[in-house]
């Protein structure tokens, strides 16, 4: 029996899409490859989720992108705007509360997003806690921080229902004995949740 929902956070609970707002920000196909390349696909933004320092992530991603310094720096200075709310989010967390059961979050998530768009996670206030990747030095799809948010809130992981946008990550924690949905749309994965708690 299903007793806890868990939430990621981003493109789940809140929007967060960097490629259309790189693609306004910078223009030029050639030096967004350039940016996405010292930013992302290096890994170090993971180092921000597992709580890294941050000037020395950036100073990385800086060095990373040697061509592109100013547009990495005002990629990162402006970052809030590829960050936004979804309109169910708070809805959807009440409606299962009213069901009664326990609501958590597992998110790879910084400090550095908390603080440029702390308005975008105004829904945390009506679920019971969770874990942010950033205070607990773990990512998904590591085992370790399923591991952690069951032993923070004792929970037994079959009796848990997560709920991440990708898909490595869901597999992760069906590895670790929950159950899992691979969420792509709201309506799409509401319906794989409520078709499970029955």
């Amino acid at each position: 029996m299903i007793k806890t929902i868990i939430f990621d956070i981003g493109n789940v609970l809140m929007k967060f899409d960097y490629g259309p707002y790189i693609k306004n920000l910078l223009k030029d196909d050639e030096v967004i490859e350039k940016v996405n390349d010292a930013v992302w696909r290096t890994g170090y933004w993971n180092e921000l989720d597992l709580g890294y320092e941050k000037e020395a992530v950036f100073s990385k991603m800086l060095e990373a992108g040697p061509d592109c310094k100013d547009e990495i720096q005002s990629m990162l200075d402006h970052v809030g705007d590829c960050i936004g709310p979804m309109d169910y989010a708070k809805t959807w967390i009440r409606d299962l509360k009213e069901q009664g059961y326990q609501v958590l979050f597992l998110s790879n998530y910084s400090e550095f997003i908390m603080n440029s768009r702390p308005d975008v996670l105004d829904f945390l206030p009506l679920m019971d806690g969770g874990v942010f990747s950033c205070y607990v030095g773990q990512i998904k799809p590591d085992p370790a921080i399923y591991r952690t948010i069951c032993e923070k809130y004792g929970l037994t992981p079959e009796e848990c229902v997560f709920l991440d946008d990708n898909k490595a990550n869901i597999d992760a924690a069906r590895d670790f004995g929950m159950n899992g949905i691979h969420f792509v749309s709201f309506e799409q994965a509401n319906e794989e949740l409520q078709e499970l708690l029955k």
